[in-house]
């Protein structure tokens, strides 16, 4: 379809045209200031971090605690905002639009489409944690003793809480925001166009340069706390399977090796390396997820999961809106280090994720488009943690099965302890491993073509130079965040850059909000003009003067 047949869009398409276009640089293709002072910020931060590593320690601890005592609420009530926000949106009368011209059908098919997105969003970090996190839950919970039965029974429900709905509400405001000003509206794919119903053509200049700026950052340190997280479980799994020392040495060189598999990935491009790596991986989970669950307390989990998500319902008003504000310095702890820290490493994904599932959701209708990124990846995060959390529970409920200490001394290596218990470990601690590593290399690769675009001023298929820096960065600024603090300084990079990017989602919303108001009238307008422009035929209801339609 032209950009004129679109009535809708072809007005702001006129509009958003960049006074000027990236420059073109030795074969790159950039926006010379977004790519050049994104990565200048990030070298010198990983300058500093090398050269003064125990003050950049002290540091990343105290903002830390600063961020989490000081700002706790903003983070808490922003990802509740944007959970309502999203509800809202997925029963309105926007819901029609489609993300791109009215005859755009997806490029990809559903199951393609969500194990690309599923793949991307949240593979490494539900790898890590889903046995670890009930376990830790269960040992340590916000209130009571602990190593009980109510504490196995709320340890699930909190972990629902932090795997729900909430992370992939953000994640849908940025990557439909995306989709639709990029794939509807003819707008640059890079975001700064979602502000473009707020601030104009301002959004081209240095408005527009700053917005981008944050948003390559914050990718690049959200990224890299989950590859850090991921460097550290392929460490545990070749320790386990193979005898592999743990160390931050073999963490690096793991980092290295698989940064560079993912270059490899990423100079394939998304049809290719990324779609085919996605695919692959979600077979091997899901081989490893039936594996557990009829090896596993079968009966067990199909309760469990029942109830899982009843006390995840239940609870999920209470939940959205606790701060802490009336609790002791323990819970409040508890809850910067748990709760603060997810929604903080949500809203730094946010970038990435949304623009990744903006670039394979062109042609999907809005409603299509929210209920399947909100509910689905939801419902499948939920299986996978009932399966391998509540196992795990259930080994050290009913057989004492020795996960707690594992945990306690490295929590990596959790779900490595959880399938030692099982028949053919060698080979499923293999599988896991494996599918930690490809994890790890879809969420680099994408990460690396979303950034690029951002970087490249909105182009949807970057040069191919131009990706290997940024995935060569990712890894480099993981390596180099593991040096200077280990697991702290990877959760307060991702605290700290998703400080200003949650204001901006906000500001978000409320763009969005108007510009599919702008183009819900454009469409009425279009039809009722239509209608009074049609031929009448003869013989019609209209075309009877004074008599009623039958």
């Amino acid at each position: 379809m032209s950009e004129t047949a679109n009535p809708v869009a072809a007005p702001e398409r006129v509009l958003s045209e960049p006074p000027e276009p990236p420059e073109k640089r030795k074969g790159l293709d950039v926006h010379p200031v977004v790519f050049f002072t994104s990565a200048a910020l990030i070298i010198a931060i990983l300058i500093i971090s090398v050269i003064a590593t125990d003050a950049v320690g002290n540091f990343f601890d105290a903002v830390q605690q600063t961020i989490v005592k000081r700002m706790g609420w903003f983070y808490v009530i922003s990802m509740t905002g944007f959970l309502v926000f999203v509800l809202w949106l997925m029963q309105s009368r926007f819901g029609k639009i489609r993300l791109g011209p009215d005859d755009s059908r997806p490029e990809f098919s559903t199951p393609t489409w969500f194990a690309m997105l599923f793949s991307a969003g949240m593979g490494i970090g539900l790898v890590f944690f889903s046995v670890a996190e009930p376990i830790l839950h269960y040992d340590a919970p916000p209130s009571g003793a602990g190593n009980d039965l109510p504490a196995a029974r709320n340890a699930m429900g909190l972990t629902f809480f932090h795997w729900g709905l909430h992370p992939w509400a953000v994640y849908s405001i940025v990557g439909l925001s995306l989709a639709y000003f990029g794939f509807r509206r003819g707008l640059p794919l890079s975001m700064r166009s979602v502000f473009f119903p707020i601030l104009g053509q301002r959004v081209h200049g240095r408005l527009g340069d700053v917005v981008d700026i944050l948003s390559i950052v914050s990718t690049l340190f959200g990224v890299a706390t989950s590859l850090g997280l991921g460097a550290m479980q392929v460490n545990a799994g070749l320790h386990h399977v193979f005898g592999l020392n743990q160390s931050m040495v073999v963490q690096i060189v793991i980092i290295a090796i698989i940064t560079a598999l993912a270059t490899a990935s990423v100079v394939s491009g998304l049809d290719v390396g990324i779609r085919r790596l996605s695919e692959g991986n979600m077979l091997i989970a899901l081989a490893l997820l039936i594996f557990v669950f009829v090896m596993g307390p079968t009966t067990f989990l199909m309760n469990a999961f029942v109830e899982n998500v009843g006390s995840y319902l239940q609870r999920l008003p209470t939940n959205s809106f606790w701060t802490g504000a009336f609790e002791g310095p323990q819970k409040r702890a508890w809850l910067g280090n748990w709760t603060v820290f997810y929604w903080a490493w949500w809203i730094a994904w946010s970038p990435f994720v949304g623009m990744f599932i903006a670039r394979i959701s062109r042609g999907r209708t809005i409603r299509e488009f929210l209920t399947a990124v909100l509910l689905g990846p939801t419902i499948a995060g939920f299986v996978w943690l009932t399966i391998f959390g509540d196992t795990a529970l259930h080994q050290e409920v009913y057989q004492h099965g020795g996960i707690v200490d594992a945990v306690g001394e490295s929590i990596p290596t959790a779900v490595f302890v959880l399938l030692e218990k099982y028949p053919l470990a060698s080979v499923t601690g293999v599988l896991c491993t494996l599918c930690i590593i490809l994890f790890f290399v879809t969420s680099s690769d994408s990460a690396s073509l979303v950034v690029d675009t951002i970087a490249s001023g909105g182009k949807e298929d970057p040069p191919i130079p131009q990706r290997v820096f940024w995935a060569v960065l990712e890894g480099v600024v993981a390596a180099t965040l593991l040096f200077a603090g280990g697991l702290l300084a990877l959760q307060t990079a991702a605290i700290t850059t998703a400080l200003p990017l949650c204001a901006l989602i906000i500001v978000m919303c409320f763009a969005l909000v108007k510009g599919l108001r702008n183009d819900t009238k454009a469409m009425l307008a279009k039809a009722q003009s239509s209608a009074a422009t049609a031929p009448v035929e003869p013989g019609s209801p209209e075309g009877l003067a004074g008599e009623p339609a039958s």
